[in-house]
């Protein structure tokens, strides 16, 4: 299950992200899967301070490559 691998990054981020979760079976959860193209569950997106999409996966999510994405969006 991806729950505990987004658990322990939710924690090892913390202060440098806002990780949001959405149900995207209803609602603003589904606006905004579609708005992303979110075609499976889990997935997770990681976006710039503009807004854009810099890493998207669908699947167990990749721990080191997120952590990388959020250092890059952090990179001045």
């Amino acid at each position: 299950m991806a729950k505990p691998v987004v658990d322990r990054l939710e924690s090892e981020l913390d202060g440098q992200v806002e990780l949001i979760r959405v149900n995207v079976l209803g609602g603003v959860g589904a606006t905004l899967a579609a708005r992303y193209g979110v075609r499976g569950v889990p997935t997770m997106l990681v976006l710039d301070g503009a807004g854009q999409v810099i890493y998207a996966r669908a699947g167990m999510p990749d721990r080191e490559a997120i952590r990388a994405a959020v250092a890059a969006a952090s990179s001045p």
